[in-house]
């Protein structure tokens, strides 16, 4: 059974970092991406970033661009997201997602963990 657990979420000050950690475990193999989404109240859900565990392809929303880094460390199963220069914008909870790759709507969901971004 496929599991993702996200951790590193919290409060910071706007211009502060935060990193995301994305656990995933029950995949069979490495053919699969990570994609990070956020929900702000109010706002449509938006997907941030997204990477190939199996090649390391990455893509950014707009958004984020030149701020947020995602990486993988395959040894541990386990997806980042390093988020610089954060706004209060950015404030929403993010969620760790998984399909076979990062085009269209994943399958797979973690529970999200919040990231609120303000003095």
């Amino acid at each position: 059974q496929l599991h993702l657990v996200e951790s590193g979420g919290g409060l910071v000050q706007p211009g502060g970092s935060l990193r995301l950690s994305c656990a995933a475990s029950g995949f069979k193999n490495d053919n699969y991406a990570i994609h990070w989404f956020r929900r702000a109240p109010g706002k449509e859900r938006e997907g941030v970033s997204c990477i190939s565990v199996h090649d390391g392809i990455t893509y950014y929303a707009d958004s984020v661009k030149g701020r947020f880094t995602i990486s993988r460390d395959n040894a541990d199963n386990t997806v980042y997201l390093q988020m610089n220069s954060l706004k209060p914008d950015d404030t929403a909870v993010y969620y760790c997602t998984a399909d076979r790759d990062c085009v269209g709507f994943p399958r797979y969901w973690g529970r999200g963990t919040q990231v609120t971004v303000s003095s």
